[in-house]
């Protein structure tokens, strides 16, 4: 029996998640009816858990048992089925390609600032953390010291993490220097369109939701200086999880339920802006994690397709890859669903036209991006059984 029978979907996940909220506001803005429970929940442990293999949110389930892990799985299973108000994929290739872009650099590219300013900032919000982690993840009725046991193993866990995804203590002020710069350039963009692509959401805002929403817009060290230097960014957060379309600030033709993308692929120069700060900022690190992978994959000849290459299939971590960043050697976390994400953007790149092809080619080179659409680990990742594995080689 799933948890709700009140409700066509259970999302389970914590009030803190970043990639629950990636998934939360999906479904809220195209109206999908849904009960959020925790990860404390009693059908999460018992019979959720073991359809995984792991403990890992966001999880949706059917009211007839169906399970569906992983944000941008769960938004594709909405999409095959059509039930949104407004499709999270645009119409053409070109933007087609940068809602992806936008959904692997939310997702992964913002881990950096999302995790230092959730953990490096005690005084101002671990009062609030302890509470949103708490929510859900510890079972109702515990008491004060066993909540405060469980946070302190979560908290901890997420401490470590914070470095694996490249916040140590050297790196703090670039990468507040870092996130300035990018609430600057959205901002900017935000200035004139309600979205990153005109006037609907697409992928590539629901990814950006995942950081700006679970982390920064919540905590509340980082959301006082985004509402204090950033207050478009704020609005557009507001925006994204409103079920109604919210633009009043905007023109026309992006204030009501049919507004539409950018006409004719005609990307402005903000939106550009904003791809040159992905280039900058992202792209070193995911070349060095393509090429470790790929050297880790040549260590490995008989790897058997369909596997991760571990005795653990639920292991999600293949070894740390050191790259350059902003002056500094930085050293993060190689993690295969980054790839998964990367096949994404090129798997729309050669599905398009060559006509279409060229367009988005001379877009990715103009701002820097042009090894996005290149970038290739010798063997593709797979979903399987709600878990990463390695496909045949390329």
């Amino acid at each position: 029996m799933t948890a709700s029978l009140n409700a066509p979907y259970t999302m389970y996940g914590i009030p803190a998640s970043l990639y629950t909220a990636k998934v939360r506001c999906y479904m809220r803005k195209q109206g999908i009816g849904f009960t959020e429970c925790g990860v404390n929940h009693p059908q999460y442990q018992q019979a959720i858990v073991p359809q995984l293999g792991r403990i890992i949110m966001p999880v949706v389930e059917s009211a007839a048992g169906e399970v569906i892990q992983d944000g941008t799985d769960i938004i594709d299973y909405f999409e095959q089925q059509g039930l949104y108000r407004q499709s999270a994929y645009p119409d053409t290739p070109l933007q087609q390609t940068l809602a992806h872009l936008f959904e692997l650099f939310g997702g992964e590219g913002m881990l950096r600032p999302a995790m230092h300013y959730r953990w490096h900032f005690d005084e101002e919000n671990l009062a609030f953390l302890k509470n949103e982690f708490c929510a859900g993840l510890v079972p109702p009725g515990t008491d004060e010291k066993g909540r405060t046991q469980l946070f302190d193993w979560a908290s901890g866990r997420m401490r470590k993490a914070a470095v694996g995804f490249g916040a140590p203590v050297e790196a703090r002020a670039l990468i507040e220097q870092s996130y300035a710069e990018f609430l600057a350039l959205f901002s900017e963009h935000l200035s004139t369109v309600p979205y990153l692509l005109g006037g609907r959401p697409t992928l590539g805002d629901y990814g950006l939701t995942g950081p700006l929403y679970g982390h920064m817009a919540r905590d509340p060290k980082p959301a006082a200086l985004m509402r204090e230097t950033a207050p478009q960014v704020a609005r557009w957060v507001e925006r994204m999880h409103a079920p109604e379309q919210v633009a009043v600030e905007y023109a026309e033709e992006y204030v009501g339920e049919n507004a539409q993308l950018f006409a004719d692929d005609a990307i402005p120069e903000t939106l550009k802006a904003l791809m040159r700060f992905v280039a900058e900022e992202y792209l070193p690190e995911l070349a060095a994690h393509v090429a470790f992978a790929n050297q880790w994959l040549r260590e490995r000849p008989d790897l058997e397709d369909g596997t991760n290459g571990f005795e653990d299939p639920a292991e999600r971590i293949i070894g740390k890859a050191e790259f350059q960043w902003r002056g500094i050697s930085l050293s993060t976390w190689v993690m295969p669903y980054r790839f998964y994400l990367l096949q994404r953007i090129q798997d729309s790149y050669d599905a398009a036209a060559p006509s279409e092809q060229e367009k988005i080619a001379a877009l990715f080179a103009e701002t820097g991006l042009e090894a996005m659409l290149t970038l290739r680990t010798d063997r593709r990742v797979e979903r399987k059984g709600h878990l990463e594995v390695w496909g045949p080689l390329r």
